[in-house]
């Protein structure tokens, strides 16, 4: 049996299969797991019992329960559903979008699959790159080009302040020269709040990028999973929701709630639209039906709204600072940098002194339970830049990224044991 290049690029391994097999996989007899590791959100409470009421809702309404497993949606999405977004951000950001600017998708992450593969890859004669201006960026993205080396990046600025922490920066010069001196860039992408590094691009640094963008005739596409306004992790100021016809905006259901429902939200111009749709019904014939159906009537309310901002955000402004004191706490005496949490569900950790790479690293770790990820996987880009093992930052494995989402006292043992590591291979 012989797979094609296709075939093979998608089944091998990779840090995305490694991040959600590390999920569930068992680890030896008597090791309790600390899982920092995984995209999973946190259960919150009152956002359960908030789906559970529109799920009993549905379930006491007739036949409508019947009606919505029993029907494929359209291509591009639930109708009603479609409705009540462009409903929603007309009214509530004065955004110039109607049915036609949106589509539903089986998850963010095919919405990503979709939008990369539409904008980079062979164009008749030419091939199109795809531009990562932030690096680094998030581990799912890296190997879902279907054609190879065909995704390339930028390293990210670096400040350091006195209280160990670091933030990355936009370097637009960077961005603004090679965009200038590679006329085959098709499109650029960035996270927004950045996954792993819990980074928030200002409302500036968008408009900026945003402004490239329509220079260049290409589409800025904004991953939204973690933003503004739902599911609203977002810490930092001056962080607005931002969208016009330069912009692909994708948002998710995810971590408000519904990750394993899957439920994907695409904003863009109409053409893109059309073609995320026709993706949809040639990939999965349609979209499916459940996420749309419990979270419309919470959206046209004002709910799923209320809830990001007055139970989400808390929650989990609440866990980052808790995660920020650990961190100070167990790695006190160490060098080491913190990066400022500015939204997510991630920390990310910068270790100069640590004497192996972070792939190793963490399968030091394994062997006490605690699951992390290392940073190496969130450097990517072209063959050129990756030849010789190692991207051209500093960071490239000397990081790791950490959930702070799950149970508090677990997380602070797996805090407890990184640290206590650390030191023992420090340089």
């Amino acid at each position: 049996m012989e797979f094609t290049d296709f075939g093979n690029k998608l089944s091998s391994h990779s840090g995305i299969l490694q991040l959600m097999d590390d999920i569930a996989k068992p680890l030896p007899s008597g090791v309790v797991p600390k899982p920092l590791g995984g995209g999973n959100p946190a259960r919150v409470k009152e956002v359960e019992e908030a789906y559970r009421r529109e799920l009993e809702k549905l379930l006491s309404d007739g036949e409508k329960f019947e009606d919505v497993i029993c029907h494929y949606d359209s291509p591009q999405g639930r109708v009603s559903f479609i409705e009540a977004v462009a409903e929603f951000f007309h009214s509530e950001y004065g955004w110039p979008v109607g049915p036609e600017n949106i589509a539903i998708t089986n998850g963010s992450q095919s919405a990503m699959f979709y939008l990369f593969n539409l904008f980079a890859g062979k164009t008749g004669e030419k091939t199109k790159t795809l531009l990562f201006p932030l690096m680094p960026e998030y581990i799912g993205y890296a190997d879902q080009g279907i054609e190879e080396n065909v995704f390339v990046s930028l390293p990210s600025k670096c400040e350091y302040y006195d209280d160990r922490t670091f933030k990355y920066k936009l370097d637009t010069e960077a961005v603004e020269s090679y965009l200038s001196s590679h006329p085959e860039v098709g499109a650029m992408a960035v996270s927004r709040p950045t996954n792993p590094s819990g980074n928030v691009l200002t409302d500036d640094e968008i408009r900026k990028l945003s402004q490239l963008a329509a220079r260049h005739s290409i589409p800025l596409i904004v991953d939204n999973a973690y933003g503004l306004p739902f599911p609203d992790i977002i810490f930092a100021d001056n962080a607005a929701p931002i969208w016009n016809e330069n912009i692909v905006l994708s948002m998710s259901l995810s971590k408000i709630g519904l990750p394993s429902i899957r439920t994907g939200i695409v904003i863009a111009e109409k053409e893109i639209i059309k073609a995320v749709g026709n993706m949809n019904a040639i990939i999965a014939l349609a979209t499916g039906s459940i996420g749309p159906v419990l979270a419309e009537d919470l959206l046209r309310t004002g709910e799923l709204t209320r809830l990001a901002s007055e139970v989400v955000l808390p929650f989990y402004k609440a866990k980052a600072d808790r995660m920020t004191a650990l961190i100070r706490k167990y790695f006190d005496g160490t060098d080491y940098y913190l990066h400022r949490i500015e939204g997510s569900i991630f920390c990310w950790i910068y270790l100069p002194s640590l004497s192996i790479p972070t792939l190793q690293f963490y399968s030091e770790l394994m062997k006490d339970g605690v699951v992390t990820v290392p940073g190496e996987y969130f450097f990517f880009g072209s063959k050129e830049q990756m030849e010789g093992g190692a991207y051209p930052h500093d960071h490239y494995d000397k990081c790791l990224r950490l959930n702070y989402s799950g149970q508090d006292e677990l997380v602070e043992e797996g805090v407890r044991i990184i640290a206590e590591r650390y030191r023992q291979f420090s340089v």
